[in-house]
């Protein structure tokens, strides 16, 4: 953000939550960008750089989902003195990390702190109470796909049902014996529902590593006649 659109906005009156609304970010963002430009915001009186801190001003950040971090950026001071005067007010911060409690007038995105990943963007929620680290949202998909195809593959007898292949999970697929009852495929789809919709598909099928599933794909390799009688 440059300095001179910074200063229109201040000379407008607007405070940091009104500027991080009509830009795109964080109010802790535009803090900093006031700090680095050498601008002071609107009401900066309020939130003075010494003495207490009022339990007005502090709970007002807690209720706008700020972190410490953030409110250590918006009232620039120390994390450890937001940490002593929030509880010195009997005040807690939402602790979840990677989550951030939102007013429901925030935008749909927004660029906070994640104590994981750092300054990165966030999405709210489809029920639109909480901020949710995009990355972190990621990796939890990610690692929840994992763990539904380590079961079905444990289930499925952890190898391939041609060769015997089992070094490598990811190379391991379902082939459903009979396309015809086929309800979704287990690759990509299916590992993102839940577990107990994707063991029931995984019934339909026989346990193949790539190899094996592409010759079988390909008419040049044919299942044994047990297959596809899934886990268990």
């Amino acid at each position: 953000m440059s300095k001179r659109e910074l200063q229109g906005y201040l000379n407008n009156g607007l405070s940091l939550r009104d500027i991080g609304e009509r830009v795109g970010r964080h109010p802790s963002t535009v803090a900093y960008w006031l700090r680095k430009h050498g601008l002071s915001a609107v009401h900066s009186h309020r939130f003075a750089p010494r003495g207490p801190l009022s339990r007005d001003d502090l709970a007002r950040l807690v209720e706008d989902g700020e972190t410490i971090q953030s409110m250590a950026a918006i009232l620039d001071r120390n994390a450890s003195t937001i940490q002593y005067w929030l509880r010195r007010h009997g005040l807690k911060t939402v602790r979840h990390r990677g989550r951030h409690r939102v007013p429901a007038h925030r935008p749909a995105r927004a660029r906070l702190q994640c104590l994981r990943h750092g300054w990165t963007e966030f999405a709210k929620r489809p029920d639109g109470d909480v901020y949710r680290c995009v990355r972190c949202r990621s990796e939890q998909v990610t690692a929840q796909r994992r763990r539904v195809k380590l079961t079905l593959i444990a289930e499925a007898g952890g190898r391939c049902g041609l060769c015997g292949y089992d070094r490598f999970a990811g190379a391991l697929h379902f082939h459903h014996v009979d396309p015809e009852t086929k309800a979704f495929g287990l690759s990509r789809q299916g590992v993102y529902r839940s577990l107990a919709r994707a063991r029931a598909e995984a019934q339909k099928c026989a346990l193949l590593c790539a190899n094996c599933h592409a010759e079988v794909e390909g008419g040049f390799a044919a299942l044994p006649a047990a297959a596809g009688t899934g886990p268990g």
